[in-house]
């Protein structure tokens, strides 16, 4: 057995949970609150963190909590369990049926075990370091699609993209009319995940937080792919710059990433 297989036997439990619970709840009454002036937060956020946080804690009760809706005592600084109970909140909240669970682990501050589940197609990933990365089951590996020009990338905006000009506007032009698509469907961890499973060849994005990517790191690299901030150098979860390939476009998009931010991406 993987070293991780118990921690990451029992986030998938706390996963299945929540998912279940989201997808019961999925286009009804929500009571619905804001975050900044765009960012929410449902009642369903809530509750899926309390299931996953009371699964994780009966589980092991030392390890410490990180997770997007409430804040935890501190326990074990070992073990850290990162977590976002619901990823995608707006699409959510407007009934749009793009969302997730996702649940990470660092351990003696290396990635270890990572879960993203989909309620609504019923698809789990899971990973952990050095088991690889697999899909209900079925083992992943990033695509082996290049150049760029025939390259499906995503990426996401951040929250005050209309205010702060850090808002990846030029660079999704750029990657726009060199890639052949990009998406933008409104959930880190899933952009991730597809990395990891082929479907995408490549995600860049900026100012997102240590629950959007944890497990979704950990997936992409097990399953062969690439992982650094904008510029190539390494990359942890408390990064607000992202670069996750299948690695035979990461120097293409570093590349393109640089001449963006200089101005002279074309």
């Amino acid at each position: 057995m993987n070293d991780y297989q118990k921690y990451l036997d029992c986030a998938v439990t706390a996963a299945l949970a929540a998912g279940s619970y989201q997808r019961h709840r999925f286009a009804s009454l929500l009571e619905i609150d804001l975050k900044g002036d765009k960012n929410l937060v449902t009642e369903v956020d809530r509750e899926s963190e309390r299931l996953i946080v009371e699964q994780l804690l009966a589980c092991f009760p030392g390890h410490t909590i990180i997770a997007e809706e409430g804040e935890y005592p501190s326990g074990d600084p070992r073990f850290r369990w990162i977590i976002d109970p619901l990823d995608g909140t707006t699409n959510y909240a407007h009934s749009f049926p793009w969302f997730c669970v996702s649940i990470g682990l660092e351990a003696a501050g290396e990635l270890a075990a990572g879960v993203i589940y989909n309620p609504l197609s019923d698809e789990l990933f899971t990973a952990a370091k050095g088991g690889g990365a697999f899909m209900n089951g079925r083992r992943l590996r990033v695509s082996t699609r290049s150049p760029l020009k025939n390259t499906l990338l995503g990426t996401g905006f951040p929250y005050d993209c209309a205010t702060d000009p850090a808002n990846n506007f030029a660079n999704f032009i750029a990657f726009q009319k060199a890639a052949r698509g990009i998406r933008r469907a409104g959930a880190a961890a899933l952009d991730l995940a597809y990395v990891a499973a082929g479907r995408l060849d490549g995600f860049w994005e900026l100012k997102l937080k240590p629950w959007d990517v944890a497990a979704g790191v950990l997936l992409v690299r097990e399953a062969g792919g690439m992982v650094t901030t904008f510029d190539g150098s390494a990359y942890d979860v408390f990064n607000d710059r992202i670069l996750a390939t299948n690695g035979l476009i990461h120097g293409d998009m570093t590349a393109l990433l640089a001449a963006s931010a200089a101005g002279g991406a074309p």
